[in-house]
């Protein structure tokens, strides 16, 4: 039986080397948990036709929205584990879902295998252009006196959308109403119409409007001002000290996915991500593209379940 044992496990991994080499002999498909035009649906294309120019064959855009991101991350993590399905992720199913969620179809951790992480990006604060205010400080004053009135879009429950206003609201004392969509496409046609009167969520899915002037930017939520929109404050110099939220996207493959196979892929995108078209493409967006190791994507996917779970605690929030 040993000697059976010492056989078969080198000839397994000549078997998975092999697959490697071939690898991709027929079409991948990308998951993208969220509805077309969004920043994860934005990212999963720019990464997917670069695969398709480097390798040679198509690399298949699939959005599948819903519940926050866990419909398609449940279909990606129950599918073969071959390489040939893949998912475009973000801080919602892989960071804020596994401490807001009582039940998930899919474990964030022990379901996938990390390849890269693929960008950070920054959320930015938006306001109908009816609304009178000008500025972080107008905001608050003006939720202050009119507490519950406004709503707010976000992508799903439980988005980086989402828990950004509710931290935002925890730390300001104000109250707004929530009226989730399935992507931010949804959310930016309604904030132009007039239907909801603020987001704050994935800077790139906004950024078009924002420079075209059909909604208005008051402030980004990370640490530092966004290279691609200079002039717009962040929220700590806006009036909200302390206030950083980042959101951040990346690719997975199912757990089991060979070894040699997530390598390759890591490899490719972190290769597709330094591409000066690829680089500037996205920085103009507001993305900062990173493009990690496997194990590097896997331990930040560990650390971000942990803070998330913090932030919705101490937020108070809970399951609608």
């Amino acid at each position: 039986m040993f000697s059976l044992l010492r056989v078969a496990i080198p000839l397994m991994a000549l078997v998975a080397s092999a697959a490697a080499e071939t690898y991709p002999a027929k079409p991948i498909r990308i998951v993208v948990a969220y509805t077309p035009a969004g920043t994860t649906d934005i990212l999963a294309r720019a990464i997917g036709q670069k695969l398709t120019e480097a390798w040679g064959q198509p690399v298949i855009i699939d959005n599948r929205p819903g519940a926050n991101g866990n419909i398609g991350t449940e279909y990606a993590a129950k599918s073969t584990p071959d390489g040939y399905t893949l998912l475009m992720t973000t801080a919602a199913p892989h960071g804020i879902n596994p401490g807001l969620y009582r039940k998930l179809g899919f474990d964030a951790v022990k379901d996938f295998a990390g390849i890269s992480l693929v960008a950070t990006v920054p959320n930015v604060l938006v306001v109908n252009n009816t609304l009178p205010v000008k500025d972080v400080r107008e905001l608050i004053a003006y939720l202050r006196a009119n507490p519950g009135k406004l709503n707010f879009g976000s992508p799903g429950y439980g988005s980086t959308g989402h828990m950004s206003v509710e931290l935002f609201m925890a730390m300001t004392g104000t109250k707004m109403a929530h009226i989730p969509y399935k992507g931010d496409a949804g959310v930016l046609a309604d904030l132009m119409g007039g239907q909801i009167m603020l987001s704050l969520s994935n800077m790139p899915a906004y950024t078009p409007q924002i420079k075209a002037g059909r909604v208005r930017a008051l402030a980004v939520s990370t640490a530092k001002r966004s290279p691609a929109a200079p002039e717009i404050p962040t929220m700590a110099e806006a009036g909200v000290p302390g206030y950083v939220t980042v959101a951040w996207f990346g690719l997975l493959a199912p757990a089991k996915t060979p070894r040699d196979i997530i390598n390759k892929l890591s490899a490719e995108t972190a290769r597709i991500l330094k591409m000066p078209d690829v680089y500037t493409r996205l920085a103009d967006l507001g993305a900062e593209p990173v493009g990690s190791s496997a194990a590097e994507f896997d331990a930040h996917i560990k650390s971000e379940i942990v803070k998330w779970a913090k932030v919705i605690k101490d937020a108070n929030v809970e399951l609608q």
